[in-house]
């Protein structure tokens, strides 16, 4: 008898959601179905089924694909043995993720020699192979693409910037995050922080194009809220003075006959977030005891109801004459 010979595969009574046979098992899966270790070795002969992973198998000869690529790496996060967790247990985060987004400065899956994945800070996972284990000590809830869970926009380009030196690189993946309305700026910033990216020199030159992108993206959209739903013209991106006093504080908007002010919170979110939120406050709270009215407007606002955005504008600049005269200012050029 010749023991080199593959063992012809049977049937395994595995089925996706799809209703087709499963391409992939884990070693768990495998012996819940009655294979013993050393079947399954066995049929991982040449020809045969392939391990890819620990306790991972792919149930058919030939390269894995993509698709496989990426569920193997989270049968793999998903081994028995990990302690029950509350919220979403592994994910596709960084490079892959991205690509699963649409991102177009993300290489395609097939060019990525690396997949990672994100687990609870709790679970001991090791990196394997083309397998990079990620952990978060709350994880994000996360966003089913092509029926994997995928980590969101925010959080997967903090995860892929941890891996990249190449500061093209960086820069394309935070500018197309931002210009492609997948995320604020403000909240991927918030991501950068949290992984301790933001001293990395090549990350903090890219965050900075990015809120420079963020806040001329945000102007235009306030220019087209005072376009398309015709408001009033303002004066545009003004500093306010007391006549022959102290210096008020810019807004990127200013209608003097109402004396009605738009403010874009284009904040990101540093170390000094607090002192820079304690200034903006008192500058709004000093405007409004002068009896001008300051609207608040962020990114999200604009981008996701204008036309809400407009009807708050247009009910402060209405009740501008049911309200005492407000203090005379000197209005100059930013």
């Amino acid at each position: 008898m010749n023991h080199n010979t593959p063992i012809t595969p049977r049937p395994l009574p595995l089925a996706s959601r799809t209703g087709r046979p499963e391409r992939l098992a884990s070693a768990d899966q495998l012996r819940a179905l009655g294979l013993p270790a050393g079947e399954v070795a066995a049929r991982c002969r040449p020809g045969g089924w392939q391990q890819l992973l620990p306790g991972v198998f792919l149930l058919q000869p030939g390269p894995p694909t993509s698709e496989d690529r990426l569920r193997a790496a989270l049968l793999y996060a998903r081994r028995t043995g990990a302690v029950p967790q509350q919220g979403p247990d592994a994910m596709i985060t960084g490079l892959a993720a991205l690509t699963l987004h649409r991102f177009s400065s993300a290489p395609p899956l097939t060019a990525l020699e690396r997949i990672d994945v994100l687990v609870p800070r709790t679970r001991r996972l090791r990196s394997t192979g083309w397998v990079r284990v990620l952990r978060a000590a709350e994880s994000p809830e996360p966003v089913e693409l092509t029926g994997v869970p995928v980590a969101p926009v925010a959080r997967a380009v903090a995860d892929a910037v941890s891996g990249l030196s190449d500061a093209e690189t960086v820069r394309g993946l935070l500018t197309e995050a931002v210009r492609g309305g997948h995320c604020e700026p403000g909240g991927l910033v918030r991501e950068l922080s949290r992984a301790r990216l933001l001293g990395r020199p090549h990350v903090v030159d890219a965050v900075d194009a990015l809120l420079a992108e963020g806040r001329s993206l945000s102007e235009e959209r306030l220019y087209e809220m005072v376009r398309d739903f015709a408001l009033p013209d303002p004066l545009w991106n003004v500093d306010l003075r007391l006549p022959g006093g102290p210096h008020l504080g810019g807004v990127d908007a200013y209608w003097p006959d109402q004396a009605v002010a738009v403010e874009l919170d284009t904040r990101a979110p540093r170390q000094d977030d607090d002192a820079l939120w304690s200034e903006y406050t008192r500058k709004r709270e000093h405007l409004e005891r002068l009896g001008i009215t300051v609207v608040h407007l962020t990114p999200r606002k604009l981008r996701e109801a204008m036309d809400q955005q407009a009807t708050v504008v247009r009910t402060a600049l209405m009740a501008s004459s049911d309200r005492k005269p407000a203090a005379y200012v000197v209005v100059l050029p930013r």
